[in-house]
C-alpha cells in the first residue's frame, strides 16, 4: 500500500513537471517562502530493504536544491530570520530555511559540509534523550530487527502472528505492518513495551544504535559552534505529544528546551514537534509551544508559507525532502507551491 502510494506520488510529480502546470501554479502557490524538512543527509546505502529511505536524501540531492534556490534567487535563512520576516511582514523577496530532525551525526559529517558551500544557514532540532544516547529511535530499531531475520513473530492483541521477512518485498510488508501498528499503540508506554521485547527477542541494542546514529552533547556543541547553525528543541524523548496528558506534554517541551540550554549556554528559542502530522500535533500543542517561550515551532504538514502563517508562529508547516523522490527535476515543482498544494487537495496550510 505504501509503495502504492510512493507511486502515485512520484506520477503525481512527474506530471506537474512535464506537463508544465507549476509554472502557471507557482504565482498563486508558492507564497512567501518554505521550510525545508530532512533528517539525515548521507551517501546512498546500498541494500534493497530500506524502509526508512524516505527520511535521507544524499549530499548530491541537498546540493542540487541548494543550487536550485540560488538559481531562482530565493534568500536562504536562519529560523530567527524567518521569523522576523513572517512577524514583520517583509515579503519583497522569497525565502527558505532549511531545518532538520532528531540530531543525527551525518548532519555534521555529511550536510554541514554543503550548507556551507552555499553560506547557508540550518536548524537542527535535537531530541535530549538521543545526545544522551539513551533515546529510542524505534522506527530504526524496526528496521534492524527485520533486516536479520527471515520470520518475526509478534502478538498483536490477542493474535500471535509469524511474518515472513525472507525477502527484501516480504521485509517492507512485516515492517508497514509493525510500523503502524506500533505508532497507532495508545501510550508511549506500550510503544516502548512492544519494541523493547522485538528488539531483545532478536538481538537489537536499540541504546547502541542511538549512539552510532545521534550527536553526543559533546557533538551538538561542536555542530552548535558553527555561525549557520541553529539548535532546536525536539522534546525528551520524542514521543508523540498529543498521545500525552497535557503536563507531560508541556514538561517534553520545556524539559528538553532546558536540558539543551544548560548544555549549550544559550538560549533555544525553536520546536519542532516528534512526527509532527495531525494525530501528533494540534491546537493544544500549539499553544503549549507558545506558552513555552518558542519563537517558531514547525510541523510535519506539508506546504508553503504564506502571510497569515505569520499569525501561527508555532503551527508552521513544512516542505519534504523526501528521499523516495530525489530528483532534480521536481526541485521546480516543489518550489512552486504545486506539490503541496496537490497532496492539500489546493488549499493553503490552514493551523487546525
Amino acid at each position: 500500500m505504501k509503495q502504492l502510494r510512493n507511486n502515485v506520488i512520484r506520477a503525481g510529480l512527474g506530471a506537474l513537471y512535464f506537463s508544465g502546470a507549476h509554472h502557471l501554479l507557482r504565482p498563486l502557490l508558492s507564497g512567501v517562502g518554505a521550510i525545508f524538512m530532512l533528517h539525515h543527509v548521507r551517501p546512498a546505502r546500498e541494500g534493497a530493504f530500506q524502509p526508512n529511505r524516505h527520511l535521507e536524501v544524499t549530499p548530491d540531492f541537498l546540493r542540487a536544491t541548494l543550487s536550485h534556490l540560488r538559481s531562482r534567487d530565493i534568500d536562504i535563512i536562519s529560523m530567527d530570520e524567518l521569523h522576523e520576516r513572517l512577524v514583520q511582514g517583509r515579503f519583497a523577496r522569497r525565502f527558505a530555511a532549511f531545518t532538520l530532525d532528531d540530531g543525527y551525526r551525518d548532519n555534521f559529517e555529511f550536510a554541514l559540509p554543503v550548507l556551507r558551500e552555499f553560506d547557508a544557514p540550518l536548524a537542527v532540532y535535537v531530541a535530549s534523550d538521543f545526545a544522551e544516547g539513551s533515546g529510542r529511535l524505534w522506527w530504526i530499531a524496526l528496521e534492524a530487527v527485520i533486516a536479520t531475520a527471515d520470520q518475526i513473530e509478534v502478538s498483536i492483541g490477542n493474535s500471535a502472528l509469524r511474518l515472513d521477512t525472507t525477502t527484501p518485498a516480504a521485509k517492507q510488508v512485516a515492517f508497514d505492518r509493525l510500523h503502524d501498528w506500533l505508532r497507532a499503540l495508545p501510550g508511549e508506554h506500550d510503544l516502548k513495551r512492544e519494541i523493547e521485547a522485538l528488539c531483545l527477542r532478536y538481538g537489537v541494542d536499540m541504546k547502541a544504535l542511538c549512539r552510532s546514529l545521534c550527536l553526543s552533547w559533546d557533538g551538538v556543541k561542536q555542530l552548535a559552534a558553527d555561525p549557520l547553525v541553529t539548535i532546536g528543541a525536539h522534546s525528551i524523548s520524542h514521543c508523540n505529544l498529543a498521545k500525552q496528558s497535557e503536563e507531560i506534554a508541556a514538561q517534553e517541551m520545556a524539559e528538553s528546551r532546558a536540558r539543551i540550554e544548560r548544555a549549550l549556554e544559550r538560549p533555544v528559542l525553536h520546536f519542532a514537534y516528534p512526527y509532527g502530522d495531525r494525530e501528533a500535533a494540534g491546537m493544544r500543542e500549539f499553544a503549549l509551544a507558545a506558552s513555552a517561550g518558542f519563537k517558531t515551532a514547525v510541523t510535519t504538514r506539508p506546504g508553503m508559507l504564506f502571510a497569515e502563517n505569520g499569525r501561527h508562529m508555532t503551527a508552521l508547516p513544512r516542505v519534504s525532502l523526501n528521499g523516495n523522490y530525489q530528483d532534480a527535476r521536481i526541485l521546480p515543482v516543489l518550489t512552486s507551491g504545486a506539490a503541496t498544494a496537490m497532496w492539500n487537495g489546493f488549499r493553503r496550510f490552514a493551523a487546525a
